[in-house]
């Protein structure tokens, strides 16, 4: 008889228990983080991405304590305020802003809600944030370089691997997307004797961009830092092996696709950083007083196949500066 009363006691123990558990889950807190990109969004097909892959490392987990509400712009970047203002309505808790017309359309719809800014661009220079060191007001970032695009150290490499040429094509987007990065490569290109021959990739049409560039008989190639350079990485590499072009690009990812060489810091470390910055400011830092985070190591890698498939031999002292050989 004890028996019975005591495991009827611990069932309505148990029961009792229920509500309290069911509230504590209830009230357990779900983050919105908000992801404002330019461009297109990449197939369905794709695995997820480096903000969400970094974030599920903290803690961070769709379904369970975050929504993370990604949102691109496609082709119109004029959609970027509309799109940043529906965020704050739409409860961010912290807005990430992928590229500098981003960030200025999330630092324009509030100063109420942490944003993030990526990319490679001068946030000061720009009017996004007081000073590097303390950014004030509501904005923060992660830099993908310590100054600016660092076109003057990649158009540096890329004259190493083709001395001879004169000609550098640059492969692009209109200055109104990437106006900062333009800027510092023609004046790179200034500085070491060479013509720029720019090429503006719209709507897509690689193609069209690449018979532009091809018509001017470059050397070489530099590509414009951009995420959607890196999305469409295949496309690009292959038309810049179709045309026998020694090319310079952003991230090790393209390089191990095919591309010829790269001279950059860690994608997925920038992203883990940017991550941490997003813990940090959910746990109640206030953006503010995050300082601007830059890179501080490098790697120049290349590719020996691709060089191979266009019959370049890269010279002996540019031999010695590589940090890693890949196939």
């Amino acid at each position: 008889m004890r028996r019975r009363r005591l495991l009827s006691n611990l069932g309505w123990a148990s029961l009792a228990a229920l509500p309290q558990r069911a509230a504590a889950q209830a009230s357990a807190r779900v983050y919105r983080v908000a992801v404002l990109r330019p461009g297109a969004a990449p197939p369905p097909s794709t695995s997820p991405g480096y903000i969400q892959t970094a974030l599920n490392k903290l803690g961070y987990v769709e379904g369970r304590n975050l929504v993370l509400d990604t949102r691109y712009s496609g082709p119109e970047l004029g959609r970027l305020p509309a799109m940043a203002r529906e965020m704050v309505q739409a409860g961010a808790d912290v807005i990430v802003a992928i590229g500098d017309l981003p960030t200025r359309a999330a630092k324009e719809a509030t100063t109420r809600v942490p944003i993030i800014m990526f990319g490679n661009f001068e946030p000061v220079e720009l009017g996004l944030v007081d000073s590097l060191a303390r950014p004030g007001g509501n904005v923060t970032g992660v830099l993908i370089a310590p100054d600016g695009s660092m076109a003057g150290k990649r158009l540096e490499l890329l004259m190493a691997a083709v001395p001879q040429a004169r000609r550098i094509g640059f492969l692009t987007f209109p200055a109104s997307l990437v106006g900062q990065q333009r800027q510092e490569t023609q004046q790179a290109a200034a500085a070491l004797g060479i013509e720029l021959i720019v090429a503006e990739v719209r709507a897509g049409n690689y193609a069209a961009a690449f018979a532009e560039i091809q018509a001017a008989r470059p050397g070489a190639l530099l590509v414009a830092s951009s995420q959607i350079f890196l999305r469409d990485r295949k496309q690009i590499i292959e038309l810049a092996t179709q045309h026998r072009l020694p090319a310079m690009y952003e991230w090790r990812e393209q390089v191990e696709d095919g591309g010829l060489m790269t001279y950059s810091t860690s994608q997925y470390g920038r992203f883990q950083q940017l991550a941490a910055y997003v813990d940090r400011i959910l746990k109640g830092t206030k953006p503010g007083d995050l300082p601007i985070d830059r890179p501080t190591t490098f790697k120049f890698v290349v590719n020996r196949k691709a060089a191979k498939a266009i019959g370049l031999t890269l010279p002996a002292p540019l031999q010695l500066r590589i940090d890693e050989l890949i196939d």
